[in-house]
């Protein structure tokens, strides 16, 4: 546990962004291993199938943790003002309420599999392996849930080494199954689902464990596990509109995915790979913008006013270095990264299609970076309805803009899509940040 009402903001944002950036990259990684083996080793029909199937999961787990990072922000307060009771009710209802909410959303999935791929307009040759995909999947969310839960815990207290070791191990559990399983036995498709369903398992199994073990003054005990209703309306105030702005974008990449797919199979298997390439580069991005929420959570509970400003403008100059990183990354192995997912017949044409988006790319993830330092700032004010609106803006004019670049200049016109999008949000949120800093009382500095 660490207390960041006190000491360096600089070294308190470091010390628990940079596992939370790690532990982004590892979540990223097992997704990502799947689609190379199962392009590599399946095909493109695979890889294509994956992509489609990808974003609808990620609909239900961005919802997940939009509920576990608003209630995130509450615990923390609550471990800035010493108030331990409170903070293990609060964990104990969003356990509840949660874990009943995911069960329900992965049996409705289950069920209404093929009615979802069907208003994606899914290519009849991929459409069967696609559902099975699909359908396997929906059951890791309560897994999901309930580690991204037990591990909001953790970082609301500062402790983000212990999530990174979880999935660091749950990442090389996947990998190696993969390869047995698709590599090695070529099992097909199915057998990428299910390992990645038993890799959120042992994840959600392990944070549990270390919980009841290493943090016993913080778990809830008996008189705790009750639901209160004036709790779960607090814990709804801040988690609903940070799910609801979750769930934003991955509709956003759905009905992206639904204008994707009416430029063909090749199109389809690019587009999912320089996904996974997006993934690496914006996510993370929302480690920093984590810490940012933590740290500012911890000193608003102290009532510690005087610190925030400080510390939000060492999280803009964390994320800033961030994107040089990143960019020139991308920049430069770009035509790698992309032939990692695809091999054979067709390969040639899904890695120019993928290598020129992410040329674009690679400087346009600097709003991103940007955006989720301020959206960092507003969640640790207890902004959540800010901080929705802002990704609704920026989600809708990024669609609209889909749907008119797409056809005329196919995935790279998603690129400039979603740029234009960020830098409305940051047109939105920037003049609002200085509202609040006078409404609030802050320290009169600039950026």
């Amino acid at each position: 546990m660490i207390d960041m009402t006190v000491g360096s903001p600089r070294g308190h944002l470091w010390r628990h962004a940079l596992p939370l950036l790690l532990g982004n990259w590892l979540q990223l990684s097992y997704n990502a291993i799947d689609s190379m083996i199962a392009g590599r080793f399946l095909g493109q029909n695979a890889l294509a199938a994956e992509g489609i199937a990808g974003p609808v999961m990620n609909l239900v787990i961005l919802a997940i943790t939009g509920l576990c990072i608003g209630a995130g922000v509450l615990m923390s307060e609550a471990f800035g003002a010493k108030d331990y009771e409170r903070f293990q009710r609060i964990l104990a209802n969003m356990l509840m309420a949660g874990f009943a909410v995911c069960c329900t959303l992965a049996l409705a999935g289950i069920l209404l599999a093929r009615q979802i791929l069907s208003l994606l307009a899914v290519p009849q040759e991929i459409y069967d392996i696609t559902a099975v995909y699909l359908r396997i999947t929906f059951l890791g969310a309560p897994f999901t849930f309930c580690y991204n839960a037990l591990t909001a815990g953790l970082k609301s207290v500062g402790d983000a080494d212990t999530p990174l070791k979880f999935l660091a191990f749950s990442a090389i559990l996947n990998a190696v199954l993969d390869i047995i399983f698709l590599g090695i036995l070529r099992f097909g498709i199915v057998c990428s689902a299910m390992t990645t369903v038993f890799a959120e398992a042992v994840c959600a199994a392990l944070a549990l464990g270390y919980s009841l073990r290493h943090m016993g003054e913080l778990c809830p005990r008996g008189r705790q596990w009750r639901l209160r209703p004036e709790l779960l309306k607090q814990i709804l105030r801040y988690g609903g509109p940070t799910t609801l702005q979750q769930a934003i974008q991955p509709v956003c990449k759905v009905l992206i995915q639904g204008q994707v797919n009416t430029l063909g199979v090749s199109s389809i298997a690019a587009f999912n790979a320089v996904t996974r390439a997006d993934d690496f580069a914006c996510i993370p991005a929302q480690s920093v913008s984590s810490a940012i929420s933590t740290y500012i959570a911890q000193n608003r509970g102290a009532e510690k006013y005087q610190r925030i400003r400080p510390g939000f403008r060492c999280g803009i100059r964390l994320e800033f270095c961030y994107w040089l990183l990143i960019g020139s990354v991308v920049a430069v192995l770009r035509k790698p990264m992309v032939s990692m997912f695809v091999t054979g017949e067709g390969s040639e044409e899904v890695i120019a299609l993928g290598s020129r988006y992410l040329a674009w790319m690679a400087a346009f993830y600097l709003f991103p970076a940007m955006t989720n330092g301020v959206q960092g700032f507003f969640r640790g004010m207890g902004k959540m309805y800010t901080t929705m609106l802002a990704t609704f803006i920026q989600a809708s004019i990024r669609t609209v803009c889909t749907y008119i670049l797409v056809p005329r200049m196919g995935i790279v016109g998603i690129a400039f899509s979603c740029a234009i999008g960020w830098s409305v949000m940051l047109l939105y949120e920037v003049p609002l940040y200085f509202l609040t800093c006078r409404r609030q009382g802050l320290e009169r500095e600039m950026l």
